[in-house]
């Protein structure tokens, strides 16, 4: 299910300098091919370039520019990397490379896919597979070496000019210094000695943008000297034959050579981060031997100041760093040549495998969207943890491990797919039955559940459960036993359903455990009681779990329990009722990216939609079958649509029964291809901010107002007749 709008193109935060003729060649070949590449060596300004094409070209793609970005990206991850930038969530078993060719199928989109040189093998076929299957997609890539894609069109992008009146090399340069040192411009005494240093730099824009960067300490004149004696050495005098791959490294280890040991030291240990780090991580990961925890903010300034690692504003008052791809592959060089490589590995490990740990226990607190938040910043950064776990040998129990403990980003944030994927390669290199093991087990099954893929999931139940039994592991039992109940619910086999929730119940019990899953465990002891007959019991069990997470702050499973009230308060004739709570249900579970969740509420609200109104007025059906199409497409991204479940199916089954009888065939398919046209955020704000007639401003309630519990008692197993 694709959740976002007109895509996703960052906007610029340093002024874009000359390039009109390049630009305007991208335009045509953009125009020409469906395939793109944007080709030169490192630093000079490929990224950009792409960027700004893009941009330009956005208003021709319906579905918008979509930027994927592949430095951060190793090969297993490409796949999940591209439908994580088209903001594409899937929770099926299916392959991702079928889900991703089957949402482009249908869209007219630019895919950016920007610094992949070091991906070409892994990107090639792909690329092959999406436009032959994909007539509306295009793509723009940035890369160091042709992709060698049958229909691929280059550009070959050449450093900036360095000569004439005012080549944009020295543009570029004057805009980065007065940047770094507010108040500087060119002048008839320093234009000479500028010109100088750019054809020193052969106009690669990087190597510029680290000279502008010393201007803090040294002159221009300080500056070209300093180059000029050190390109000199390199090259034995032969200025003319330096080529501009050396150019650029030349110009990185003249900056690395001037930093002091602590900065390059530094430099070499931030190389192990993929993408984006906080300061807390830093000082974790790379505090050591030559660098003492308390320097490294120092330390870090001063590579901020010398623009060896960019400083990015977050949420709040979050603040993030990271390196460009070129200087942190300069760094790795430096670490891999040192001694201490396997411990900054170990470090960048232990730290994600800590935040996915604590991300677990805060995720059962008032603090759940931030730990959501947080861990989906860390991704990168936790996919590469999670790599060095299942190639690293020795690794493989810790593996397990960090794939089972995600379960909460896995399953609550919409990554079903990718969690499936670490799951399956860490349990194959582990066979060893460890707690590790066990708990990576009933995880596996449990998402296999949700995807409707029993022929994985009760193996891997049944596994755990065995296991558990076999090493006395309590804790692994009862989890495996509530999600072997899940899946007896969703097969609607109630009464053996039932069995095992109050099994797992009385574990979680005799263990004083607490949490989002024994939360859910209660839910959906509650539904299975209310699904045969037994509403009081069921209203029961409802009525703990809005109270305990009233109590904790809890939303995730919340935003279930408002599921569950909405769809009793309708059984009870209490259209408005039910209808604020699957409001909130929707915005929650839309803020988690649980599209599980917020299907279910978009088949009550759809039903909603078609319930006559007070004064006898007919319902919207036209509104009803729109939602029916929105919800078609969030269950084609979950899996079976309603798990097909009898049961979980009413709601779907009784709007659809009343849309036959008030529409015509023709008007019920036009509304119902529009909404499966609409993307998430569009169908989110619609049930949010439109009423029941299509006014203004709804009734959703708060996260934690109060849900009487009276709303829950009715025959819910009666109405179904």
């Amino acid at each position: 299910m694709h959740t976002g709008t007109s895509g996703n193109l960052p906007a610029e935060i340093t002024g874009f300098v000359g390039r009109r003729v390049e630009l305007a060649a991208a335009q045509r070949l953009l125009r020409a091919s469906r395939l793109v590449t944007v080709v030169g060596p490192g630093g000079v300004g490929k990224s950009r370039l792409a960027l700004r094409a893009a941009a330009g070209a956005a208003d021709r793609f319906a579905d918008g520019v979509w930027v994927v970005d592949c430095a951060e990206v190793s090969e297993p991850g490409l796949l999940y990397a591209v439908a994580e930038a088209l903001r594409l969530t899937d929770g099926t078993a299916r392959p991702v490379h079928e889900v991703v060719r089957e949402f482009l199928a249908r869209r007219e989109l630019l895919l950016v896919l920007d610094g992949c040189e070091h991906l070409v093998d892994r990107v090639a076929p792909m690329l092959a597979l999406l436009l032959g299957a994909s007539p509306g997609l295009r793509v723009l890539a940035s890369s160091r070496q042709p992709l060698e894609v049958a229909g691929e069109h280059l550009l070959q992008l050449a450093p900036l000019p360095v000569e004439g009146p005012r080549p944009d090399a020295v543009t570029l340069f004057a805009q980065r210094a007065a940047a770094a040192v507010p108040g500087f411009r060119l002048t008839r005494e320093n234009a000479e000695q500028v010109g100088a240093l750019c054809r020193r730099l052969d106009g690669i824009p990087l190597a510029l943008e680290l000279a502008a960067g010393r201007l803090r300490v040294l002159s221009v004149e300080q500056i070209a000297e300093r180059l000029d004696d050190r390109f000199r050495v390199l090259t034995g005098g032969a200025r003319t034959a330096l080529p501009r791959h050396q150019t650029l490294r030349t110009a990185i280890g003249w900056s690395h050579e001037l930093c002091t040991p602590a900065e390059r030291l530094l430099w070499a240990r931030l190389s192990v981060f993929v993408g984006a780090f906080d300061l807390e991580a830093a000082e974790y990961v790379c505090a050591g031997e030559g660098l003492p925890a308390e320097e490294v903010l120092d330390v870090l300034s001063e590579l901020v100041a010398k623009s060896v690692v960019l400083r990015e504003e977050g949420e709040g008052d979050a603040v993030r760093y990271r390196m460009l791809d070129t200087l942190r592959e300069y760094g790795a060089q430096w670490l891999h040549e040192s001694a201490a490589e396997p411990l900054l590995r170990r470090r960048h490990r232990d730290w994600f495998l800590g935040l996915a740990t604590w991300g677990e226990l805060e995720w059962f607190s008032p603090r759940q969207l931030e730990t959501r938040v947080r861990s989906e910043r860390a991704h990168s950064n936790l996919r590469a943890a999670l790599e060095y776990c299942v190639t690293e040998p020795g690794e493989e129990q810790l593996g397990l491990l960090l794939a089972g403990t995600l379960w909460y980003f896995w399953v609550g944030c919409g990554h079903l797919g990718e969690g499936r994927m670490w799951l399956d390669r860490a349990l194959a290199l582990a066979p060893e039955p460890t707690e590790a093991r066990a708990k990576a087990l009933w995880v596996t099954g449990y998402m296999a559940t949700l995807q409707g893929d029993p022929v994985h999931a009760l193996p891997a139940l049944e596994e755990c459960r065995r296991q558990a039994l076999e090493s006395g592991d309590d804790r692994a039992l009862a989890y495996a036993v509530h999600r072997q109940g899940c899946a007896a619910l969703i097969a609607d086999e109630l009464d053996r359903a039932v069995e095992l929730f109050d099994e797992a119940l009385w574990h979680y019990d005799q263990l004083g455990e607490l949490n989002s899953n024994v939360l859910m465990g209660m839910f959906e002891l509650g539904l299975a009681h209310t699904f045969r007959g037994d509403s009081a019991t069921g209203a029961v069990w409802m009525g703990k779990v809005l109270e305990e997470c009233r109590r904790h702050g809890e939303q995730w499973a919340y935003a279930y329990g408002l599921f569950a009230c909405a769809y009793s308060a309708w059984t009870v004739g209490e259209p408005e009722r039910a209808r604020a709570h699957a409001r909130e249900s929707v915005r929650l579970h839309h803020a988690f990216r649980d599209l599980l969740g917020l299907a279910l509420g978009l088949e009550v609200l759809a039903l909603l939609a078609a319930e006559p109104g007070s004064g006898g007025q007919a319902g919207d059906l036209r509104e009803a079958a729109l939602l029916q199409g929105a919800a078609h497409s969030v269950w084609a991204a979950v899996g079976v649509p309603l798990f097909g479940s009898r049961n979980f199916n009413f709601a779907h089954e009784e709007c659809s029964r009343r849309i036959r009888a008030g529409l015509s065939e023709a008007d019920a398919a036009e509304s119902f291809r529009r909404g499966a046209r609409l993307d998430l955020d569009r169908v989110v704000s619609r049930v949010l901010d439109v009423g029941p007639r299509g006014e203004a401003g709804g009734t959703a309630q708060r996260p934690h107002d109060r849900v009487a519990v009276g709303a829950l008692r009715g025959p819910l197993a009666g109405q179904r007749e």
